[in-house]
């Protein structure tokens, strides 16, 4: 029997946001159970409540944006924050953030690791619920694709391909299983990547203004630029199963299922959980063995309202 685990203590913290560049504060609350994860934009009035849920996804243009609708106020760069929630088993919590952008940090999901461990973990009364993936769903657009079929576990298996000299001699898949998988030694670390000329056309448009060697890795036309090189040798598809992992966090429950995806991203992720959704004989919600109707049948209004 697993249960639901919030927060034991709220925790702060400052950074800059990635695309706007603006210093956001940032604050971690427990909150109860069957809450999952909410964020509250505390910066405008009145204060705007938004869930992390699939059907709340407005953009997935750069990063994952969240909002109750495309006219409201927005929080965008969720993923990292998203995927160290995944990682770490936190099913509730509430965020508090008095900005538009979820801070960068150094590009990973590692510092908001180092927030929640510092926060620490509570259980509560409340038992997990489970995603049982019960036939294979597949998205796919051009040469991109992502699928989820049934297994008796997690599993992601996931490759990247970009004709760039940086990526010739680099490892360009992976497979993770999470029996075996630590996600904090083996995920959390790995930093987001862009090219320079795409960035700098970008901050031409008035985006990535907050983006440097510090908190992306930064390639040329022929090298990495960062001094540090890499943490990983394969470090660039490793960030995109950390960013995989948030984005299929906002199906609101925990998963058995295998994840096979080839140059997806953040658009595609989330039309996975969507499509998922949409069919409800693709999959099961359970909580201690037993099959959750209600659950089941508020994900499926939460999406089509939207």
């Amino acid at each position: 029997m697993i249960r639901q685990t919030t927060l034991k203590n709220s925790i702060k913290c400052k950074g800059i946001g990635l695309h706007t560049g603006k210093k956001v504060s940032l604050t971690l609350r427990p909150a109860p159970t069957n809450e999952g994860i909410v964020f509250f934009r505390t910066d405008v009035t009145p204060i705007e409540r938004i869930a992390a849920h699939c059907g709340n996804v407005t953009s997935t243009d750069l990063s994952t944006t969240i909002a109750t609708s495309p006219t409201r106020p927005s929080i965008t760069t969720i993923e990292h924050l998203m995927s160290a929630f995944k990682g770490l088993g936190i099913d509730n919590a509430y965020v508090d953030i008095d900005g538009p952008e979820v801070p960068i940090m150094d590009g990973s999901s590692s510092p908001f690791v180092f927030l929640i461990q510092s926060a620490g973990k509570v259980e509560q009364h409340r038992y997990k619920r489970t995603i049982r993936i019960k036939k294979k769903v597949t998205y796919k657009m051009d040469d991109k694709w992502i699928k989820i079929e049934p297994y008796n576990g997690f599993k992601i298996n996931y490759s990247i391909d970009f004709n760039h000299p940086v990526f010739n001699n680099k490892p360009a898949a992976i497979s993770l299983d999470f029996k075996d998988t630590s996600y904090i030694q083996d995920i959390s670390r790995a930093r987001t990547f862009g090219f320079v000329d795409q960035i700098e056309a970008l901050m031409e448009k008035g985006l990535c203004k907050g983006g440097s060697v510090n908190n992306a890795i930064l390639i040329d036309d022929y090298h990495i630029v960062n001094e540090d090189g890499l943490r990983y040798a394969d470090e660039f598809v490793r960030h995109k199963v950390l960013d995989c992992l948030g984005d299929i966090s906002l199906f609101g429950a925990n998963m058995l299922g295998k994840i096979t995806a080839h140059k997806s991203g953040h658009s595609m992720n989330t039309m996975l959980t969507r499509r998922i959704i949409a069919d409800p004989s693709s999959y099961e919600i359970v909580i201690n063995g037993f099959e959750d109707t209600d659950f089941t049948e508020a994900s499926e209004s939460f999406v089509a309202a939207f």
